[in-house]
C-alpha cells in the first residue's frame, strides 16, 4: 500500500516521503480500515511516540498520521462493536503506524461510527481538533454555563472548536490570533476579540478558563488572568507556569467513542462548523504539508477518491 513515511527526525516534514509499505493485518481486538481521509497536526514530527515504540525502541520508518475516516473491511480476533463494511472515523494510537496510508490496523475502541450524511473528509478533521476542544473544556476545565474562556488561536483548528462547544455551553468567549484571524475567529463564533499583534491581553480583565494553544508568555501572561478557582488547561507539553488561585492542567487528548458521537452529531445538526483548510491527495501530501504558505483551518488528505 502508498503510505507516507518518515525515517530522520532531524529533517522535518521535509524528510517525508510516500512510500510502499506492507498492508496492516489486524491484531486482538483490532479492525483494519480502508482509510478514505486522513488528518494530520504537523507536531506529531516532534512527538516521541512518532518515532518510538512505548517500550522506547525505534519503530521507524513510521507511518505519519492519527486521524482517519474510512470503512472497516477485517475484524481481528475478539473484536467487538464493529462490522465489516461499517464506515467509521477516529483517533488512532499515538505508538502505532498511522492514518496517511491507505490501509490502517488499529483498536475498535478508537473509532466511533460515521454516519451516512458526513463526508469523509469532515469525519478526519473532527478526532484531534474535536476531541481536545471537549476534554479540555469539559473534562479537565469543568466549564460551567455562564463563565468567561479564553480562546487561543481561536481561528485555527482547535481554537475554533473550542469557541463553539464553549459558547454552546452558555460561556462568553474571548478568542485571539493575529490580526487577519479576527474576522474568522468572530465568525466562529467569539463574543470578542483579542490581537495579540496590537492590543494588550491583560485589558480583558479576568476569566474562568484559558484554553491554551501557543505556550511560552502568552500561557504565562494568560495564567495572571484566571480568577480564584478557574483553570488554565494547556495542550502544549507540561508547564511550570501556575495561576495565582486556580488550577493549570495539561493533557494529551485520548480516543472517545461517546464524546465522538457527540460531536459527530453536533456538526450534522449544524451546531457545530468543521474548519477545514487545505484538501489534497496522498500523492500530494507531501507538497501540502512543506508548503511555505501559513496554514488556514485543518489539513486534510483525501486518501480515496
Amino acid at each position: 500500500m502508498k503510505a507516507i513515511v518518515v525515517t530522520d527526525q532531524v529533517a522535518g516534514t521535509a524528510g517525508m516521503k510516500l512510500a510502499e509499505r506492507p498492508e496492516p493485518q489486524a491484531a486482538i481486538n483490532d479492525v483494519v480500515v480502508q482509510v478514505h481521509a486522513s488528518g494530520f497536526v504537523p507536531t506529531e514530527l516532534e512527538w516521541p511516540s512518532t518515532w518510538t515504540d512505548r517500550p522506547g525502541h525505534h519503530r521507524t520508518p513510521s507511518i505519519l498520521g492519527h486521524e482517519l475516516a474510512g470503512v472497516v473491511i477485517a475484524l481481528g480476533y475478539g473484536t467487538t462493536g464493529l462490522s465489516v463494511g461499517q464506515r467509521v472515523f477516529g483517533l488512532a494510537d499515538w505508538h502505532r503506524d498511522g492514518t496517511l496510508a491507505e490501509y490502517i490496523a488499529m483498536e475498535a475502541r478508537n473509532l466511533a461510527p460515521l454516519p451516512g450524511d458526513v463526508d469523509f473528509i469532515v469525519g478526519a478533521s473532527l478526532p484531534i481538533s474535536g476531541l481536545t476542544a471537549w476534554q479540555g473544556l469539559f473534562q479537565h476545565g469543568r466549564l460551567q454555563a455562564g463563565q468567561s474562556v479564553l480562546a487561543h488561536g481561536a481561528a485555527g483548528a482547535v481554537g475554533s472548536m473550542v469557541t463553539q462547544l464553549a459558547r454552546e455551553a452558555g460561556a462568553y468567549v474571548i478568542g485571539t490570533g493575529r490580526t487577519a484571524d479576527r474576522k474568522k475567529a468572530l465568525d466562529f463564533g467569539a463574543n470578542e476579540f483579542v490581537d495579540l499583534e496590537n492590543d494588550a491581553l491583560e485589558d480583558i480583565g479576568g476569566v474562568d478558563l484559558v484554553f491554551d494553544v501557543i505556550g511560552g508568555d502568552i500561557q504565562k501572561r494568560s495564567a495572571a488572568l484566571i480568577r480564584a478557582g478557574g483553570t488554565l488547561v494547556t495542550v502544549v507539553g507540561p508547564t511550570k507556569v501556575r495561576s495565582a488561585d486556580g488550577l493549570t492542567v495539561d493533557f494529551v487528548v485520548e480516543s472517545d467513542r461517546a464524546q465522538l458521537g457527540e460531536i459527530v452529531q453536533r456538526v450534522r445538526d449544524g451546531r457545530l462548523r468543521t474548519n477545514i483548510g487545505t484538501v489534497a491527495t496522498l500523492d500530494d501530501a507531501v507538497a501540502a504539508f512543506n508548503s511555505t504558505e501559513r496554514r488556514a483551518g485543518k489539513t486534510v488528505i483525501r486518501v480515496r477518491p
